[in-house]
């Protein structure tokens, strides 16, 4: 079957004007299918589908297929998927620039226009992977470790800045910014594109794992390796099996004093156990309205942990909250609701569940103050259990994930001489400086 992009073509008003958009509502309709059956998920890959559809990278077939997503169909077949940009971090970033300025120097030398040699997306470097604690409990600590690291990287930073003054469609976010994934969070996330006469949702990959974490905001998005995201850059769709979606039902709202933390801990326990390895999870459910936009993100984050593609939460009211709360301009994230309202992306409590290829439960009420460990960050103990569960630990061999201390040992004691002095035993409490993805989402857990 032939699918004209052109027969569900609508237009919509934005901030400065109108824009073209592929209506999602109408091409269901026109071919008999009902939207809200799909995952929300889903309808992001559907549009890009639809929107880059030129029967050649993007086919009828991909537009077919998604558009007739179900549990039976998922996994056996393959699709196109055309993220509308990239995101780099600094290590994994650099060699895709690299690859950029051998392609321009190659054209320089052919006496052609290497100017051409340009992304084709988007594309944002984050430089965050080289920063190291020189200097610390100082006020100067944070100048003192910048200026060391700008010493220690500047041939790759003069790079990275040439790259951004010379290639079109690309940005370095510099040193002593934020780590990638807050940088995106919080600055990045356009939420809708305009490009071109066109509105289109916000979808990436990203060169890092843990790129998920902005799945919390509504955005489609993955952890790639840098061939992967090269070819996005060069206007290459991702083929990919088509995913099976796994929801995630929550009810109820967190008790107080109980932090997201403990409830990534539960829900990497939960899905580690259901299995969700290469599967797209979705959160929906009336406990979503209790839940913030930094606890979906430290949710989202965690999908290398329990092994999903990603773990997506559809663009509701608390979502636009977050973009007003981080400084997008006003005009724009009425938009954005706007957009998603019109596309049927837009969730909310009442709106009829998709079907899924299976759904799992947890009511929030139940969650409790728990730590990871004691030795993987994913597994979890409650904090109730804790002691009897690292007593238990200090005496297993390590072979059988404890520690193997032997019991004449667990009573030594060693002098710690740092402000006047202190006695570390087994067991005892340290609180250090760490940089961790997961916390950085959420400045909550962070304090």
């Amino acid at each position: 079957m032939r699918f004209d992009p052109n027969t569900c073509k609508k237009t919509i008003r934005h901030g400065s004007g109108e824009a073209s958009y592929f209506s999602l509502p109408q091409l269901a309709k026109d071919n008999g299918v009902d939207l809200a059956r799909l995952p929300y998920s889903i309808r992001v890959l559907l549009e890009s589908a639809i929107r880059n559809n030129d029967n050649f990278k993007v086919t009828d077939g991909d537009v077919e297929r998604l558009l007739h997503w179900s549990p039976k169909a998922a996994g056996d077949t393959e699709i196109a998927f055309k993220p509308a940009r990239v995101i780099l971090q600094d290590f994994t970033g650099v060699p895709a620039v690299v690859d950029l300025a051998a392609m321009r120097s190659a054209m320089h030398h052919m006496g052609k226009d290497y100017t051409k040699i340009n992304p084709l997306v988007p594309c944002d470097l984050v430089v965050d992977h080289s920063v190291q604690v020189d200097a610390w409990a100082s006020p100067d600590a944070l100048r003192i470790n910048s200026e060391i690291e700008f010493q220690r990287n500047r041939e790759r930073y003069e790079f990275l800045k040439w790259g951004q003054n010379a290639f079109q469609n690309f940005r370095v976010v510099p040193p002593a910014t934020g780590i990638v994934h807050q940088v995106n969070l919080e600055y990045l996330a356009r939420g809708v594109f305009v490009a071109n006469g066109h509105a289109y949702p916000d979808s990436l990959v990203g060169t890092d794992s843990h790129t998920t974490m902005i799945n919390g905001l509504g955005v489609v998005g993955w952890g790639v390796g840098g061939i992967e995201a090269e070819a996005v850059m060069l206007g290459e769709p991702i083929n990919m099996v088509m995913p099976h979606v796994v929801g995630f039902r929550f009810n109820g709202a967190l008790r107080e004093g109980v932090t997201a933390t403990d409830l990534v801990l539960t829900v990497t326990q939960i899905l580690r156990k259901h299995g969700v390895v290469g599967k797209f999870v979705e959160f929906f459910g009336k406990g979503l309205a209790s839940m913030t936009l930094p606890d979906r993100a430290t949710i989202g984050n965690m999908s290398p942990e329990y092994g999903a593609t990603m773990g997506f939460f559809p663009v509701d009211a608390e979502t636009l909250r977050y973009y007003r709360l981080s400084g997008r301009e006003e005009k724009h994230v009425d938009f954005i609701g706007k957009y998603h309202e019109a596309q049927g992306m837009f969730f909310t409590p009442d709106a009829p569940e998709p079907v899924y290829s299976e759904v799992v439960e947890l009511d929030l009420t139940t969650v409790e103050p728990s730590v990871a460990g004691p030795r993987r960050p994913q597994d979890r103990i409650a904090v109730r259990n804790l002691r009897e569960t690292f007593d238990a630990a200090m005496g297993k061999s390590v072979k059988d994930g404890g520690f193997g201390v032997e019991k004449s040992e667990r009573a030594r004691a060693v002098k710690v001489n740092l402000n006047g002095g202190s006695e570390m035993k087994h067991g005892a409490t340290v609180i250090a400086a760490i940089t961790s993805c997961t916390n950085t989402s959420n400045p909550y857990v962070m304090i």
